[in-house]
């Protein structure tokens, strides 16, 4: 029996609901779920971006008593209840997950929004002694990773990655890193996001979003040539990562195997954007597939970590078409197009390509680019690929890659 580690649970909770149904039905559609955002408090500007892809379904009581719930913030709560809704699929319990030999590593790019302002907003306005302890202790970025280790009594490595949009591959990595290593057990990986109504606008002002200009309908067009910025999106994936033999002996099902994983940096990218260092970007990952079977020939589908930002998708298309060359490329799953930018909108469709779920046309895509000159899925049937590609490359520089196959 191979030693990569598995995946033997999905917790998900996004702007189409909560679990691996409401995702699956919402990626069929093929529609993004978007929700006006709150501009009351007057930071947006007036002809900019209005939606995003918010959590709706806020009623986490399921998996989060009250009481306990009183003393978290949104992303923690969210983090939290993804945790236990991807124990509960993998079958573990309290005295599974409980001392050093489970881990939790997650991502955010943002953190706690909300509670870093109404922290900030306190000391501005009122003074350094108006301060909240509460809102300080939930503020700081690795507050979720905390709380979902405090709440399943996981007393190993707790760790939260700050590295953008490639951080939800990363968190995954390095996850299966320990568990291969033998460092952990068992660990909980994957990542949390928080969309308020500053950042929303904040992110709009930088010109990163999608937005409603020229008569068109405000919405993502991942590698279409008209594409003007991404969705923001909110939300939690967590995924349980264990040992192929461990998971077997205990009769969980694996979902799928992790082997590959690689990183790289391209340091043609600014501080807060895309660079144009594809090439060496392709070495890295064309160097990382010779070790996956078959090559890059040997990659069914890509889950894209595509979102329709102007220089991101350029680079990511020209990576792909450097790796695969004179070669057809594998088809081109667009999920951020439907679940929007941030919270991990890229794992649980991976899994679930993996076990053949239909993945409705991208929404947005109309015209090829010619600067990019690759087309997204397009909603036509295919068998289920033996293994998936994740790519995440990231503003700032970061890039992160992952395989994921099939078990049996």
């Amino acid at each position: 029996m191979r030693a990569d580690p598995v995946i033997t649970g999905l917790g998900t909770i996004g702007p189409g609901g909560q679990g691996r149904a409401a995702l699956a039905r919402a990626l069929a559609l093929g529609k993004p779920a978007v929700t006006e955002v709150d501009r009351a408090g007057g930071a947006h500007r007036e002809s900019g971006a209005r939606l995003a892809a918010l959590v709706r379904e806020r009623d986490l009581s399921r998996f989060i008593a009250p009481a306990a719930g009183r003393r978290m913030s949104f992303p923690s709560r969210l983090a939290v209840a993804a945790g236990r809704m991807a124990l509960e699929e993998a079958g573990l319990g309290a005295a599974d997950t409980g001392g050093a030999r489970t881990g939790v590593y997650l991502s955010t790019t943002f953190g706690p929004g909300l509670f870093t302002e109404l922290l900030l907003r306190a000391v501005f306005l009122e003074g350094a002694a108006a301060a909240q302890p509460f809102h300080f202790s939930e503020c700081v970025a690795n507050a979720p990773a905390a709380q979902l280790a405090i709440a399943v009594g996981a007393r190993g490595p707790s760790l939260m990655l700050t590295q953008r949009e490639a951080g939800p591959i990363l968190a995954v990595a390095r996850a299966a890193q320990a568990v291969r290593e033998g460092r952990v057990d068992r660990a909980l990986a994957g990542a949390v996001e928080e969309i308020t109504p500053l950042l929303h606008a904040l992110l709009d002002r930088f010109g990163a979003l999608a937005g409603p200009g020229d008569g068109r309908v405000e919405m993502p067009r991942p590698f279409d040539r008209r594409r003007d910025g991404f969705l923001a999106g909110e939300g939690a994936t967590v995924v349980v990562i264990e040992r192929e033999e461990a998971a077997r002996a205990r009769g969980a099902r694996a979902q799928a195997r992790i082997g590959w994983s690689g990183a790289a940096f391209d340091p043609t990218a600014t501080v807060s954007d895309w660079g144009d260092g594809h090439a060496a970007l392709a070495g890295s990952l064309a160097a990382g597939l010779r070790e996956v079977p078959g090559g890059a020939r040997g990659i069914g589908a890509v889950v894209s970590g595509a979102s329709g930002a102007r220089r991101g998708d350029r680079l990511e298309a020209h990576v792909l078409r450097a790796v695969w060359s004179g070669d057809p490329l594998p088809p081109l799953l667009v999920p951020k197009a439907v679940t929007g930018e941030y919270g991990g909108g890229i794992l649980g469709p991976a899994l679930l390509a993996l076990e053949g779920a239909s993945f409705g046309p991208t929404p947005g895509f109309a015209e090829i680019d010619p600067e990019v000159e690759v087309a997204p899925h397009r909603g036509a049937a295919s068998p289920a690929p033996e293994r998936v590609l994740l790519t995440g490359l990231a503003s700032g520089g970061g890039a992160a890659w992952l395989v994921l196959e099939r078990t049996a």
